[in-house]
């Protein structure tokens, strides 16, 4: 995400924090077919890309916002609707919400960011006077950045840049400077993936050789069969495996070390499920760039309801340049939540000081362990 802006050079900054980083307990409390609340409470609806654990972070921080922020006392309460993991259910979310009376905002994980539908979709919420935002995927920016009032999320192409270093260090310290790579996520052309995928590459550099880019529509065994055809389709000189969405994490760790084989392979990731912390634990994950799905979900309720509620001292306070022109400003309706960079404990050549701490934080898997449980989470 976020290629035409960051490719012009401006530096991300330091993630945000607020004190809505407090415990929450995660919990599913709503499922994939939204229905008018009662009592004449409206939602602020985030629809998700697909089923995943990874939400199970960011439905916490709604639900934490929903206490801090004392939505109920607003008349508000934000809640997930799960998507199925296509565009066409997000089309039909959009337009089953456009009909709905009890819907005051509308957040949206993007699953393709050129559907023309989708974007469309979101400016139908828009004309109908519901705020509408992109959290964690964008819309194509180029195309149909006014369906939505603010992107809000990671800075994914730079994160895709933090891990591509540490895979190069990773790499180097084994003596290794050159060889192919192959990447894997759900979609390839979604917003989120795509610029990650381009960050890694670009910080990789000309010596290492991206092979592949594999997709697998959010189906988890073909998220596994899709590695044991890279390893079989270049095996010869590959030196490298980057799981970009966060069940990518698992399966490769898994179908490396069951091949015998991660003693010749480096594998990078994005996101830590559960599942991935244990692989890291076990030796099988060398790094992990962790999102923030927490503080989104806290920050998509705080921003429509700032939206709603036109409350210009908050939006300002999140996006202090949103009256610049884009055509100045590239930067001016994003906002972002922050980025980790998790290394195991022990034989790691991952150095805090290798780094830009204005960029990452930089954790080892015990301190990135103990800032879950602060938090009473399972993954993020």
């Amino acid at each position: 995400m976020m290629i035409s802006m960051f490719m012009t050079g401006c530096t991300p900054s330091k993630p945000n924090t607020t004190p809505s980083e407090t415990a929450a307990t995660p919990g599913k409390e709503t499922t994939t077919e939204p229905t008018a609340s009662s009592g004449g409470v409206k939602r602020l609806v985030f629809i998700t890309n697909g089923d995943d654990p990874y939400w199970d972070a960011l439905r916490s921080g709604l639900n934490d916002a929903n206490e801090k922020l004392k939505l109920g006392d607003k008349g508000l309460k934000a809640v997930m609707d799960v998507n199925d993991g296509t565009p066409q259910g997000q089309i039909n979310k959009l337009r089953q919400l456009q009909s709905q009376p009890d819907v005051a905002g509308v957040a949206i994980s993007v699953i393709n960011a050129s559907n023309a539908v989708i974007a469309g979709e979101m400016a139908k919420l828009q004309a109908k006077g519901i705020p509408v935002i992109a959290v964690d995927s964008d819309i194509d920016r180029t195309k149909y950045r006014d369906s939505r009032s603010f992107y809000l999320g990671t800075d994914n192409i730079v994160g895709g840049r933090m891990l591509g270093q540490a895979a190069k260090i990773i790499l180097e310290a084994r003596g290794k400077t050159a060889g192919g790579y192959v990447q894997f996520a759900g979609f390839t052309d979604v917003d989120n993936a795509s610029a990650r995928m381009n960050g890694v590459r670009e910080a990789l550099g000309d010596g290492f050789t991206e092979k592949d880019r594999m997709s697998d529509e959010m189906d988890l065994s073909r998220a596994r069969d899709n590695v044991r055809n890279a390893i079989n389709n270049h095996r010869a000189d590959l030196v490298a495996l980057v799981g970009i969405w966060a069940y990518n994490a698992p399966a490769i760790a898994q179908i490396v070390d069951s091949s015998n084989l991660r003693k010749d392979i480096t594998v990078v990731t994005f996101d830590a499920q559960a599942e991935a912390i244990a692989d890291m634990a076990k030796g099988r994950i060398d790094a992990m760039v962790v999102q923030n799905p927490f503080m989104m979900g806290f920050e998509t309720a705080r921003l429509l309801t700032a939206l709603l509620e036109k409350d210009e001292a908050t939006i300002d306070s999140m996006f202090p340049n949103r009256k610049q022109p884009i055509s100045e400003n590239p930067t001016a309706d994003i906002y972002t939540t922050g980025l980790r960079l998790v290394a195991p404990d022990s034989d790691t050549s991952l150095k805090k000081e290798q780094f830009d701490d204005k960029i990452v934080e930089f954790m080892t898997l015990t301190e990135f362990q103990a800032w879950l449980a602060k938090y009473n989470l399972k993954s993020s």
